[in-house]
């Protein structure tokens, strides 16, 4: 393949994959789903009437689950040794990022797990083969004195989930693009991103029944403030690299002008994965309109903008050293 379409076949030092890119894609989804659910509990429904467990916080506590058990199960499968994963678990080192990203997961994935039973538990009960899940999800309701504490302590964690992966590559010193303070921002942003598309997506095509329209036009509001978060962080970064100096300052200049990854950030990162779901939610607010069509344009454009991010990233970061 030409190397002008960005072919990674060429180039020795792809240590990481695309597995990779689709982890990191796969995770912050998860996080981003069950912040934004949590938001949408807090800021629309404890002084509602209707439901507590709504379309939008229902598609967040099943996304959040699934995609970061799909995301570890790649991750290990991606292993040269996957049977050899324990050792991170064995030999903690509070110094190593990778490290802290493990504990952070061995936290999040238990509570949201939890979660997502409280959440569904009418479904639990009504199969007797999950009466197990059932007795259990009794006993949790018997905290309900520490729910608001657990909730808070499930946010921290799904905000260190989202985050921990842009530390991950930021604390890699010797690859220009990846070392900045601002990409664990980036992610955890794009995440947040990623979570209001999948949830409004999955609330609409599954949960109709549940369909609250005041909670998707408060996603859709705050999607458009996160895409203009997103906007002048990508400008932040990329500016830094550049004032950066050096080598530095030169990867930065190719990533973002040659090759086809160039093209992956122009089109795929900023042209669908930010713009056109920034007119695509400016058109559904000021139409009062919340059809599935507007919906399923803008939740595939960020979703790919968003993986489309982390593959150009991870891709860049490895391919220009200076």
């Amino acid at each position: 393949m030409s190397p002008m379409w960005g072919s990674t076949a060429q180039y020795e030092v792809i240590h990481w994959s695309w597995a990779i890119a689709v982890y990191l894609f796969l995770a912050g989804i998860s996080a981003g789903s069950i912040i934004v659910a949590l938001l949408v509990k807090w800021n629309r429904h404890e002084r509602s009437n209707s439901s507590i467990w709504d379309a939008m916080i229902k598609s967040g506590t099943l996304v959040a689950p699934v995609s970061i058990l799909a995301g570890l199960f790649l991750l290990v499968a991606d292993l040269g040794r996957p049977l050899s994963f324990y050792w991170l678990l064995i030999r903690f080192n509070p110094l190593s990022v990778m490290s802290l990203g493990v504990l952070f997961l061995l936290i999040y994935t238990p509570i949201v797990l939890v979660f997502t039973l409280l959440v569904f538990e009418r479904t639990i009960v009504k199969y007797t083969w999950l009466s197990p899940l059932g007795s259990f999800v009794e006993w949790v309701k018997s905290l309900h004195s520490y729910a608001k504490t657990i909730e808070y302590f499930l946010m921290a964690a799904a905000l260190c989930v989202g985050s921990y992966t842009g530390f991950l590559l930021s604390a890699l010193y010797a690859i220009p693009l990846w070392n900045s303070p601002v990409l664990p921002i980036v992610f955890l942003t794009s995440s947040i991103s990623s979570g209001i598309a999948v949830n409004i997506l999955i609330g609409l095509v599954f949960f109709k029944s549940t369909i609250n329209t005041e909670s998707i036009k408060y996603l859709l509001v705050l999607d458009l403030r996160v895409i203009m978060t997103e906007l002048p962080l990508l400008g932040i970064f990329f500016i830094g690299l550049f004032y950066g100096g050096g080598e530095v300052s030169s990867v930065a200049k190719v990533a973002l002008s040659h090759g086809g990854l160039a093209l992956v950030f122009w089109l795929g990162v900023i042209g669908i994965g930010l713009l056109l779901p920034l007119a695509t939610v400016i058109l559904a607010l000021r139409s009062h309109v919340y059809r599935v069509g507007y919906i399923l344009t803008n939740a595939t454009a960020v979703l790919l903008g968003v993986l489309l991010l982390r593959y150009y990233i991870i891709y860049a970061g490895q391919i220009y050293l200076g």
